[in-house]
Parts: C-alpha cells; sequence; structure tokens
C-alpha cells in the first residue's frame, strides 16, 4: 500500500467547490443527474484533448467511465467517436444534420 503524501490530499481538497469534483461525489452518493448537468459533462468530456472518459482538472483526472456510453455518429459522410450519457446530450453537443447515431456496447 502507498502513502499519499498530505499535500497531496489538500491539494484535491481545495478543488470541492468546482462543478467537476462535486459532480463526480454526486454521481458516487447514488444521486441521479439533471439534463443541464448530463449536457455539461457530454460537452467537457468531449471538449477536452487529454481524456476520452475523463475531465481533467489542475493535474487531477476526473473520471466518468462508468456512466458514458460508446457512440458512432454518421455526420456528413463522416463517422467520428463520442462518449456521451445519452443520445439526448449527444445532440445537444452536435452542431448541423447528423444522419445516424449508434451506440456500441462492449
Amino acid at each position: 500500500m502507498k502513502i499519499v503524501s498530505q499535500r497531496y490530499i489538500s491539494r484535491l481538497s481545495s478543488l470541492q467547490d468546482s462543478k467537476v469534483y462535486q459532480l463526480r461525489v454526486q454521481l458516487n452518493e447514488g444521486t441521479p443527474m439533471s439534463r443541464q448537468q448530463k449536457n455539461w459533462l457530454t460537452n467537457s468530456v468531449n471538449s477536452n484533448t487529454y481524456f476520452k472518459r475523463a475531465i481533467p482538472l489542475m493535474g487531477y483526472r476526473f473520471d466518468f467511465s462508468d456512466i458514458l456510453k460508446r457512440y458512432f455518429v454518421k455526420q456528413y459522410g463522416h463517422i467520428a467517436e463520442y462518449y456521451a450519457v445519452d443520445k439526448t446530450a449527444l445532440r445537444t453537443f452536435l452542431c448541423g444534420r447528423i444522419d445516424e447515431i449508434i451506440e456500441i456496447t462492449d
């Protein structure tokens, strides 16, 4: 077992006011998300360039792979991969005409 320095714990506790930290705590407690939170999470996950299923914040990785689903979207003749909470949140994130959305189950 590795002992974590008090320095790192205090840094993480300084992020308690952030939206991503509060959302992760809410999900860990089993509280369902609102539509606004689902849309925000989908937008944040697909807008960052560091992770596919997580949100970076000040050197920490907040993982949401337990609730995100994988989708292939055909749009303007191209197929792209996205991660979203549901199709409604994904449609809110995307702009323009969507030909087809397929949920990929592993």
